[in-house]
């Protein structure tokens, strides 16, 4: 239980510490990828209830959150041109 805490602990500070280096307000796609890979983090421990269910979820979440938010990103520019 305490290596689980431990480890999202670690990702949120590091997602937050990430964050600090944009020097633009962050894009949707950026967001997506920090709030996707905490919600798959603990979807996947829920699931699975192991360190392997744990980054797996990140990973795959990361990954869609990313997509979502680069969607999000082309059709914000595409109402601004209009």
């Amino acid at each position: 239980m305490k290596a689980r805490s431990t480890f999202l602990i670690a990702a949120v500070v590091g997602a937050f510490a990430l964050g600090g280096c944009a020097h633009r307000p962050p894009s949707n796609a950026q967001v997506g990828t920090g709030v996707g890979a905490v919600a798959g983090g603990l979807l996947g421990n829920a699931m699975f209830g192991s360190t392997l269910g744990t980054v797996g979820g990140a990973a795959a979440g990361a990954l869609i959150g990313n997509q979502v938010g680069q969607n999000s990103d082309y059709n914000d520019g595409r109402r601004r041109r209009r």
